[in-house]
């Protein structure tokens, strides 16, 4: 049997009863990546507005009683609910969709249908397989490549069958129909039992499928591609977003357009002329501020041989600089019986280091300099070198290699 949801997937709200609630749990993933487990309940109802995950599509969102349904997930022929409120056996409850979500998946599922058809109409290109995503939907071809002209005419030709109105109906086909050796599909899922459920868009195809569809094209407003992108194994992936979301999406263009305008001074049509100039000028400033950096280095190294403070360690601070500020200076000074510590960047926070000298000491001293930057580093042939995040403990990082130097000369 077919949910409400698949029947009438225009339904907002019905009533229905509860047939089952039982302790369940629910993967969710949280901030930071992590992820985080509800406990909470399975509610089985006679039957469900709210579509459980399938076909490529995601799951509704929707209430029960107004308790929030935070995942739906099909098992056999029937839909688990889950919510973290019981809801008792035998009651009534009415079941509201959440129709901006819902409305959005069926253009989204039945813009799919329709380019997978004219894709595979008017180049041969097949479907492997989809995915209806938060912001974008993608469609793997089994095709390595796909020239611009072919995506530009499959963009006009579904856009047209968009303004052509055409109806999609649903029916459904017992499994020795012998209609059902005609229609698409990719297979069932090994647990489905019953009949099957066939979309028909006239005209264009039929499709064995579960999801939720709009009625008629012209629900789909508009359908735009993206373009593509290479896929794996020899195929290829064409983005494209239907209805709503190409509004949205112009709405995002359109504010960057306008807050590049301010930024760059200029109209859009001279936007990356614009953004072309800067990048040139940044290189040439990148270019002369790297030249003005090794002569830094240079002339510091210099400075800190003739130091009176030069001895058995030293050792230099920077805010600005990096690897190979640090990297010049060692190779200018080139002293193998002076640990050097070299260190740039905030002098509290994080930063970069560099300890060079005897290749025995460094050896044996740079995984203790890392440690107590709390950093990670790697060395050879006396450099060792790497990133640290508590740049405040350098005066720390000095008295370890005093004593090291100490130890060592009173062992000689």
């Amino acid at each position: 049997m077919a949910f409400l949801c698949q029947r009438d997937s225009y339904a907002r709200e019905f009533t229905t009863t509860v047939v089952s609630c039982s302790p369940a749990e629910l993967q969710t993933d949280a901030s930071g990546g992590k992820k985080e487990v509800l406990s909470g309940f399975h509610v089985v109802l006679e039957d469900t507005l709210l579509f459980p995950e399938g076909g490529g599509q995601p799951d509704d969102r929707g209430t029960i009683n107004d308790i929030s349904v935070l995942r739906v997930t099909r098992r056999g022929a029937q839909a688990d609910h889950f919510t973290q409120t019981p809801l008792s056996p035998g009651s009534q409850v009415q079941v509201r969709v959440d129709w901006e979500r819902r409305f959005d998946h069926m253009q989204q599922h039945s813009g799919q249908h329709l380019i997978t058809a004219v894709a595979d109409h008017l180049f041969g290109l097949k479907t492997t397989s989809w995915e209806l995503g938060r912001l974008r939907s993608v469609i793997e071809l089994d095709s390595p490549s796909v020239t611009a002209e072919q995506v530009a005419a499959i963009e006009q030709s579904v856009n047209q069958k968009i303004r052509d109105r055409l109806p999609v109906s649903v029916r459904e086909l017992s499994l020795d129909d012998p209609e059902v050796e005609q229609v698409r599909g990719r297979g069932l899922p090994d647990d489905h039992a019953g009949p099957i459920r066939v979309v028909t868009i006239e005209g264009v195809d039929s499709n064995m499928c579960c999801g939720t569809h709009v009625s008629n094209l012209s629900d789909l407003q508009v359908i735009k591609i993206l373009g593509t992108e290479k896929g794996k194994k020899n195929k290829s992936n064409l983005i494209f977003l239907a209805g709503h979301r190409v509004l949205k999406w112009m709405d995002r263009s359109h504010g960057r357009e306008k807050a590049l305008t301010t930024l760059l001074k200029c109209g859009a049509e001279d936007h990356v002329e614009a953004v072309k100039k800067l990048q040139n000028a940044t290189k040439l400033l990148q270019k002369n501020n790297l030249s003005l950096l090794r002569d830094l280095a240079v002339h510091t190294a210099h400075s800190l041989r003739s130091s009176p403070d030069w001895g058995s360690v030293v050792t230099l601070h920077r805010k600005e600089g990096d690897s190979e500020f640090m990297n010049i200076i060692a190779n200018e000074i080139g002293s193998e019986e002076t640990l050097l510590f070299l260190t740039v960047g905030d002098e509290k926070g994080a930063g970069l280091f560099l300890l060079a000298g005897p290749a025995e000491a460094v050896e044996t001293l740079g995984p203790r300099v890392a440690e107590v930057l709390e950093g990670k580093g790697a060395g050879k042939k006396g450099r060792f070198q790497g990133k640290a995040t508590k740049m405040s403990q350098r005066a720390e990082v000095q008295a370890l290699l005093q004593d090291y130097v100490s130890s060592q000369s009173a062992e000689e």
